[in-house]
Formats: C-alpha cells, structure tokens, sequence
C-alpha cells in the first residue's frame, strides 16, 4: 500500500513513521512530506532514505492513505484536495472533528461507522482519545451520566518549541525558547489552548464535545479542566464517573482488564498505579486508582495514563487506517 505522512518531520509524523514501522503496515511505498523549506530533504524508514516530497507531487503520486499531521490550517487547506484526488486522509489536526459530515474516530470505540465514501477522517484530541478508550465498556455496562475530568498534560502535546523550553529551563533556570507565556519547569499552567467566551479553554471544550460525538450521546454530561505539567511520556487524567446504575469494583476492573487497548494496572498496597514515565512510547491506555466515589452514589474515580504522541496521536491514526485495510475500505 502506498503511503503519504504529511508533516513528517514534525513530532506527531515522526511517531507515525515509527508506528508504521514497529506495527508492520504493509508499505509499499513512502511518500513523506513536509513543508516546502524541508522538500528535498531525506528521512529513514524500514532502513532506506526516502526524500520529501511537496503536497502537489504527493498527490500526483496517488497514495491510498494519507496520514496528515500538519496543523488545522494545512489540514483545511490540502485535505480536500487529497481527497478529491480520492486518497483517504486520517487528519490529526483539530480542523475537521466537529464537523457533522466527518467521521471522529478512536478504533476501539467507534471504528464501526467508518465507509468506504469516507475520504476526510478525523483523528480526536490526544486527552479525549485515552479517556473514550476507557469511557465506552464502562458505559456500555452502567450508563454514565456525568464525567468530571482533570487532564495532567505533558509538553509534547504543545510540540519541540515546548519541550526545549522544559529542557532549558531544567538546565540553566531559563529558555531564550518560549512556548508558554510563563516558566513550565516545577511549573503548573492551567490553560491549554485559547478562553473562550464561557471562561474554558479550546481543549476543555474540545474534551466535552468529541467525547459526545464518539460515544454517539449527547446525553453524557462533562466538564473539564485541562493544566500542563513539566513532564513527557504522556497525560495523565483524574476522572470522577457518575452512573445512571451501580456498579460493583471489582467488576469494573475486570471489564477494564478484557477490554480492548486497556492495561489495568491498580495496586495500592505495593504502590503500583499508571504514570507518564512507564506509558512513553507504549500503545496501551493505563488505567489505575480504581475505586469508589464516598461523597455519592453510583460514582467511580479513575487515573488515566497513555502516550499522548503514539495512542494519542499517531497510533491512533495508524490504527484507523489498518480498520480500513483491513474491512476493505481502501
């Protein structure tokens, strides 16, 4: 299969690259692309040298897939010409999720209601993919009403400029490199993304509406607080689920631990639980510090963990596009 990775030099790209690698999908043949500054240029995979192409050259050498991880504006503008060009874009950007005549896809929960006429799909919000990935069997069994969610997000969601800030800072106490308006190094900012009028940030609303559009239920409530932390290896997420039905721990755990892309890791007593540092550079969703909300009924808190550059990003779309192989799709 003929393969586009559009903003392959970037870090989401670069996963993807990897991903496409460590999965084995089937590549007959690259084609990476970048900005017109890095056209030219050469990139590894599978152990050969494959040179950057321009978006016009890419889509004159009609890939089946074209994995797009280039920003909202890029995604807006060269998608639908891929797609014209009947290539099928996975697109990680934010710039089609909501959008009624686009698919928003996380594989294990909805891969199901993808079609071949499909050419646009959106790839969700890195939060919002590692929370719905444990949400659905949960739901599925109980119902849930209501979600509170505290995200715990680190600097590779923001990109390089982000991490050379943490990096310089942690070295001399400063960066020339600013990604965030204030100091990230033993730092906590609690904004990510743009206030909107409501007083919530773009990526709070982000995690409130692509939940709702994934699941397919406009019914579960959700309110959310989205903070970035000095930390890489992935996001962590503290979640408080009410229930329309009551539930039982240890059943919880045990549809957990035989759902799919789930890895229940939950031992108090020998201090075992999810952190960033031992999800980095895995695919799984970690899920940990299960037990019982006290204050109400029917309510259950979580701690969430995953990769936020692989299962919530690159992953994900690679997962999407081997539904697609896979069902004939494509």
């Amino acid at each position: 299969m003929k393969i586009a990775v559009v903003g392959a030099t970037g870090l989401v790209g670069t996963k993807m690259l990897e991903v496409l690698e460590e999965r084995n999908f089937p590549v007959s043949e690259l084609i990476p692309v970048a900005s017109e500054k890095s056209v030219g240029k050469e990139i590894r995979f599978k152990g050969k040298s494959y040179k950057v192409h321009s978006m016009n050259d890419a889509i004159a050498a009609k890939p089946q897939i074209a994995l797009f991880s280039a920003g909202g504006g890029t995604s807006t503008e060269w998608a639908p010409k891929f797609a014209q060009a009947g290539i099928t874009v996975i697109d990680n950007s934010s710039a089609w999720r909501m959008d009624p005549g686009k698919k928003l896809v996380v594989p294990e929960v909805n891969a199901s209601v993808l079609t071949a006429s499909d050419k646009i799909i959106a790839n969700p919000n890195c939060s919002t993919i590692q929370m719905v990935v444990v949400l659905q069997p949960l739901h599925k069994k109980y119902t849930i009403k209501r979600v509170v969610v505290s995200t715990y997000q680190s600097v590779t969601g923001t990109g390089v400029k982000a991490v050379n800030q943490l990096m310089n800072e942690r070295k001399d106490g400063h960066s020339a490199e600013m990604a965030y308006k204030y100091k990230i190094d033993l730092n906590v900012i609690p904004q990510i993304d743009v206030f909107l009028d409501n007083g919530y940030t773009k990526e709070e609303m982000k995690m409130v509406n692509e939940t709702k559009k994934i699941m397919g239920d406009n019914s579960i409530a959700l309110t959310a607080t989205t903070v970035r932390i000095p930390v890489m290896g992935g996001h962590s997420e503290s979640v408080n689920i009410e229930f329309e039905n009551d539930f039982d721990v240890a059943e919880i755990k045990k549809i957990l631990s035989q759902s799919s892309g789930i890895v229940v890791q939950d031992d108090p007593q020998n201090q075992v639980y999810p952190m960033p540092m031992n999800a980095h550079n895995k695919d799984e969703v970690f899920v940990g510090r299960i037990r019982r909300d006290e204050s109400q009924a029917n309510t259950l808190n979580l701690w969430i963990v995953s990769d936020n550059l692989r299962k919530g990003a690159a992953t994900n779309a690679v997962q999407i596009a081997e539904y697609l192989l896979k069902n004939n799709l494509v």
